[in-house]
């Protein structure tokens, strides 16, 4: 299954509620983490957003279904892509 590279933005005017919403953001990853479906996340050091990679059948799918993540529900995350990533070298390749 192709590997999806999600990367979210974050606004600085949206910091306190993602303070409030971050426990059910990461019960939502760890769900998909539990699922299989999550490879990797965690957020930028800077703050700025986050990374995700995601295990899906495309890029149009995983962002249907990333539009339930908490977050994402409470408006929270500034601009999101969704790209298929074809890892050739490394600890992600087949």
């Amino acid at each position: 299954m192709p590997l999806i590279a999600v990367s979210y933005t974050y606004s600085p005017s949206t910091t306190d509620g993602r303070d409030t919403h971050r426990a059910a953001h990461r019960a939502w990853l760890a769900d998909l983490l539990e699922q299989k479906t999550l490879v990797s996340s965690g957020p930028y050091a800077d703050g700025s957003g986050a990374l995700l990679l995601v295990e899906g059948p495309d890029a149009a799918t995983v962002e249907t279904h990333f539009a339930q993540d908490p977050f994402a529900i409470e408006n929270l995350i500034e601009s999101a892509t969704f790209d298929e990533w074809t890892p050739v070298m490394g600890t992600f390749t087949s």
